[in-house]
């Protein structure tokens, strides 16, 4: 079964940067179309950024622009550039699939002041 460890959240100033990480182990991402959610406090959560095999990227209108995600199918590692912070941006941050298909990770905590 597959796990996921996200990682690199972090308290930041408004118009600060994160790199967000998601580390998976016991398979494979490399063939999945991976996204990187947030759910902001009392919210829903949203998928706003995925990735699929071959590194095509697409981004909900919220983000574009200041978000990018990457993977590295080696490191079987999905990565979530995060600049230009707002104070919406406050939320837990999570990977999974697109869909998603996977058991959820814990997340990592993003927090931005103004």
């Amino acid at each position: 079964q597959v796990q996921l460890v996200e990682s690199g959240g972090g308290l930041v100033q408004a118009g600060g940067s994160l790199r967000l990480s998601c580390a998976a182990s016991g398979g494979s991402l490399s063939l999945w179309t991976m996204g990187w959610y947030h759910q902001a406090p009392g919210k829903g959560r949203e998928l706003v950024a995925a990735i699929n095999s071959i590194g095509g990227t697409t981004y909900s209108d919220s983000v574009k622009g200041r978000f990018t995600i990457s993977r590295d199918n080696a490191k079987n590692t999905v990565y979530l550039q995060i600049d230009s912070l707002k104070p919406e941006d406050t939320a837990v941050y999570y990977c999974n699939t697109h869909l998603p298909t996977l058991t959820w990770g814990q997340g990592t905590q993003v927090t931005v002041s103004s």
